[in-house]
């Protein structure tokens, strides 16, 4: 195998859940050696999150594949000593707990660039280290909630709906990715590392783009429009006979090919239909007539139809019909089988970053909680057998 574009960076990943999880996931996957770092009593919160697979949650073995496993609790002296030397001899940390709780451990930025001014730490949290709501805890619906995002989401009437999956954590983690490399590179040049804090909130308003340019510039506050978009039609969602499949109509020439395709040329013309804008405004009746033609067809059948004529078109897929595609599951490899000491042979999330060169890979199933305890500390720490004894009889692993 080849080596990841990261091979050569070690990451100290002290996080939980998902958010930050899913940032030194999209780390490791690149090939940086990430060592997750759990409390022995029990480990990442998300080690007990269903579904299961032979008591081990694939949840957890999702989130922290490639990644290796110690232990150490922070409360105890002799952990944080630990934990101050793998400081030393990495690039990046990576947590996302409630600000100030790292600080107060006595582990907080300041005090960890005291011992590598190299070091990188990277931290997710509802609201960022500060500000007036700073000290509010953050879960991902309170990032969907605040930051707007779930005023906008749902159907005309209709209660605000967060987004099926976790996106504020989602973007959270991707964001913070970002961060992390560009402070990599930062530190490459000079030396010095920094401090980078992404919040759940924050990355949901830089993610709304035409939403909050809206109000900003006509003053209006963006409502729930179910699946279309704000600035093109028909761009939304369409019912065939046996599901459902979008169409992104985004100009004036696609809405002349759906009209030829649909057989009514006369809409091309029509004054009502003719631009975009118009078209914008008569949504509800454009959606009457493009889905009077959409209901005769299945949903392969209307895709098919569009994508040949240029127009572009895509199911509206369950999750069956997508680890079963031929392009995302096939071509793109965006489920993976992995081989897992406890779960067994089991299939994960693949990584959408495609390199050239340095591909990205899922090496190694998640840890075992401290599954990597005497490999890290007697390699990279040079503790004797009897010194992790000692720390494993205190509690402190």
């Amino acid at each position: 195998m080849t080596k990841g574009a990261l091979d050569g960076v070690r990451v100290l990943d002290l996080s939980r859940v998902l958010a930050a999880p899913f940032t030194a996931m999209m780390l490791a996957d690149m090939g940086a050696e990430v060592i997750k770092v759990e409390n022995p009593k029990g480990g990442d919160d998300s080690r007990r999150y269903p579904p299961f697979v032979n008591g081990e949650s694939s949840y957890y073995m999702n989130l922290n594949r490639n990644k290796k496993g110690i232990t150490l609790n922070l409360k105890y002296p002799e952990a944080k000593e630990v934990f101050r030397e793998l400081v030393k001899k990495a690039d990046i940390v990576v947590e996302n707990y409630r600000p100030g709780t790292m600080e107060k451990l006595g582990l907080g930025y300041e005090e960890l660039a005291k011992v590598n001014p190299g070091i990188i730490y990277g931290c997710i949290s509802g609201f960022g280290h500060y500000g007036p709501y700073s000290q509010r805890a953050g879960y991902d619906i309170i990032g969907q909630a605040m930051g707007g995002l779930m005023s906008t989401t749902g159907w005309p009437g209709g209660e605000p709906t967060r987004t099926g999956t976790a996106m504020a954590d989602v973007l959270a983690g991707l964001s913070l990715v970002g961060g992390l490399l560009a402070a990599l590179r930062s530190r490459d040049k000079t030396g010095k590392g920094q401090k980078v804090d992404v919040a759940l909130v924050d990355s949901v308003v830089a993610s709304l783009e035409i939403i909050n340019q809206i109000y900003l510039v006509e003053g209006r506050i963006p409502e729930r429009i179910g699946n279309r978009y704000e600035s093109v039609y028909p761009y939304d969602s369409f019912r065939t006979s046996d599901g459902s499949i979008v169409i992104g109509g985004g100009n004036d020439k696609l809405w002349a090919i759906i009209c030829e395709i649909m057989g009514t040329p006369q809409y091309i013309t029509d004054e009502r239909y003719d631009t975009n804008f118009k078209r914008i405004q008569s949504h509800t009746e454009v959606k009457e007539i493009v889905e009077a033609w959409t209901m005769t067809k299945t949903i392969d059948e209307a895709v098919d139809i569009l994508l040949e004529a240029g127009v572009p078109a895509a199911p509206i897929n369950t999750i069956d019909r997508v680890v079963k595609d031929p392009h995302i599951a096939g071509a793109r490899e965006m489920f993976v089988e992995v081989e897992h000491p406890i779960a067994g042979k089991m299939k994960l999330t693949g990584s959408h970053l495609k390199f050239s060169d340095t591909k990205t890979s899922i090496k190694n199933p998640a840890p075992l909680l401290g599954q990597h305890n005497e490999k890290i500390f007697t390699e990279l720490l040079n503790l004797t057998p009897e010194q992790i004894k000692a720390l494993k009889e205190k509690g402190a692993i």
